[in-house]
């Protein structure tokens, strides 16, 4: 069980659990987390064939293919088995997962060579000397690891294990990367089992370490205190703020031994107290927010706008979004951001440099400035004439533009959008605004781009609807 944190991880390791399963011989599950990494987009290296080709091993795969079930040469597998035989069929398989670690870590060095993108089966990331360490895995190590960089910025002893391979769990590498200083350990699951004495992965460590202390493994200083937490379940955000809350935890002198984060638990209390004005993000990351409805085009757009900014410059790009459960003519939310660093931020934007609002009563429903930084640009698809605009926002909008001290850009998009024949279709007039505004791509670049866009993803709707796009954008 090989777990990733990034969409980057997920090309990666889907080429390094290749490469292991045919070597060891034992069949992989590469997973990662539901919705927070399957449907983000984002920018990332790309393997070759060569990548692939110097990871896999030409003589394991014939030896794969000749263990296969053939009638020209046939064999007796998965028979039904009696006690007098089945308990040591089980057994024999030890040799092959005792050795399945070194072989996982072997294809990750071999990987690393080719890319110099180094995995291990545990990474650590923090402080060399850090005394409080939070240990998971998936995409809220991205955050942890976020977090754990900016604590330690400002002078705080902690760190982060991320688990790269769950089973087979190997103690010995595993306590490799523990700083010998650590005095607390929060285990980190993002799963329940109701009346189980913990999850998966902190009885994991917790038995880690007494075994290693057994066998003289172990080089602590201390005898750790061990604590378990649950977070994310069903995507529910996870932020660093809530990493700060768990470090937290660990300082206290009597830490909840099984704790919540994330959520208000009223019932039985386990969750813990999180300061929601943590920021951890860099300045040097634009991040925008889009509100759009179910099927008008908004989510499209952005994942065009994505792909044009991640190919046409060096930043780096990443896209999430959200879609209401009613789909169709519901609410999305896009969020997007774009940074010169690797993005490790996998969790939605609170506090964006550009918000725009593509349905204008979206702003009687929903507090879409709440997403704004001071500062902010917002943009807004107003169905009015300018000099109307600011009385038809609700005072509410009005006294937050103040406040946040917003610079506001409208459009009446619907109307662009019949002038050439769009219909209802604002999506490419939004999207051209956004690159006008934003000033992300120069504007001749940015239009170039659009272009080239609406003409890849409605071609074969026919060249009209093409034209109709063109009209609309210039």
């Amino acid at each position: 069980m090989l777990c990733s944190g990034s969409v980057q991880e997920v090309h990666d390791f889907a080429c390094i659990a290749q490469a292991a399963s045919l070597h060891s011989r034992i069949p992989f599950m590469h997973f990662f987390d539901g919705f927070r990494t399957s449907h983000e987009i984002a920018k990332i290296e790309e393997l070759s064939d060569d990548h692939l080709r110097h990871m896999i091993d030409e003589d394991s795969g014939f030896q794969h293919r000749n263990r296969a079930l053939t009638p020209d040469n046939p064999v007796l597998r998965g028979t039904a088995q009696t006690p007098d035989a089945f308990f040591q069929a089980r057994e024999a398989i030890n040799r092959y997962y005792q050795a399945c670690p070194q072989i996982v870590q072997d294809a990750m060095d071999r990987f690393a060579s080719r890319t110099r993108r180094q995995y291990n089966l545990f990474d650590y990331v923090g402080h060399p000397e850090a005394e409080r360490i939070i240990v998971m895995m998936g995409s809220g190590a991205e955050t942890a690891h976020e977090a754990v960089e900016w604590l330690t910025d400002r002078g705080e002893k902690v760190g982060l294990v991320k688990v790269r391979l769950f089973r087979p769990f190997s103690i010995k590498h595993f306590l490799d990367v523990m700083p010998s200083t650590v005095k607390g350990i929060a285990v980190l699951d993002r799963t329940k089992e109701p009346g189980s004495i913990g999850e998966p992965l902190y009885q994991d460590v917790v038995t880690a370490l007494s075994e290693g202390r057994a066998a003289n493994i172990a080089r602590l200083f201390n005898q750790p205190r061990i604590i378990g937490g649950r977070y994310g379940l069903s995507s529910k955000e996870f932020t660093p703020a809530m990493v700060k809350a768990v470090f937290d935890e660990l300082d206290d002198r009597n830490p909840k031994a099984h704790f919540t984060v994330g959520i208000n638990d009223d019932v039985t209390h386990t969750s813990l107290t999180v300061n929601p004005g943590l920021e951890t993000e860099g300045k040097d990351v634009v991040r925008s927010v889009f509100f759009g409805l179910g099927s008008d085009g908004t989510v499209g757009a952005n994942k065009n706008s994505i792909k044009i900014i991640g190919d046409t410059t060096t930043q780096i790009a990443q896209g999430y979004f959200v879609y209401d459960s009613k789909k169709a003519g519901a609410i999305t939310i896009s969020h997007l951001r774009f940074g010169p660093k690797q993005i490790r931020s996998s969790y939605l934007i609170r506090q964006a440099n550009f918000v725009a609002c593509h349905q204008f009563n979206f702003l009687e429903k929903y507090d879409v400035l709440g997403y704004c930084a001071p500062g902010a640009t917002f943009l807004v698809n107003a169905p009015f004439p300018t000099e109307e605009v600011w009385n038809r926002f609700p005072q509410e909008v009005q006294e937050q533009v103040l406040a946040k001290d917003l610079k506001v850009y409208a459009i009446d998009a619907g109307k662009v959008a019949t002038e050439t024949g769009m219909g209802g279709r604002i999506n490419t007039i939004m999207q051209t605004c956004f690159f006008a505004i934003s000033g992300v791509l120069e504007r001749d670049t940015a239009i170039a781009k659009i272009k080239e866009a609406i003409q890849k993803t409605y071609s074969k709707s026919g060249q009209d609807v093409v034209r109709k796009n063109f009209a609309a954008v210039d």
